[in-house]
């Protein structure tokens, strides 16, 4: 058996192989590399909110970007 063919649970319970497993990491890699600048913005300053409000952290900070402001509340 080669270390390919070895399976593994997943955390959402779905038995895979190694293979399968990798080839499914490098598809969500390339998902995110297609998504929009803005986007990817969006999504950092989500974490890093999430890291001061939940993680406690007293030294991160969070960007402020005016754009991402308007798009939440609906208006551009």
């Amino acid at each position: 058996m080669s270390d390919d063919d070895l399976k593994i649970l997943t955390r959402h319970n779905n038995v895979v192989t190694l293979r399968e497993y990798f080839e499914g990491e490098r598809e969500t890699r390339r998902e995110q590399a297609r998504l929009p600048f803005e986007e990817k913005i969006r999504i950092l300053v989500t974490l890093q909110m999430l890291a001061v409000e939940w993680g406690g952290k007293k030294d991160v900070i969070v960007w402020e970007v005016q754009a991402l402001h308007r798009n939440s509340e609906g208006g551009d």
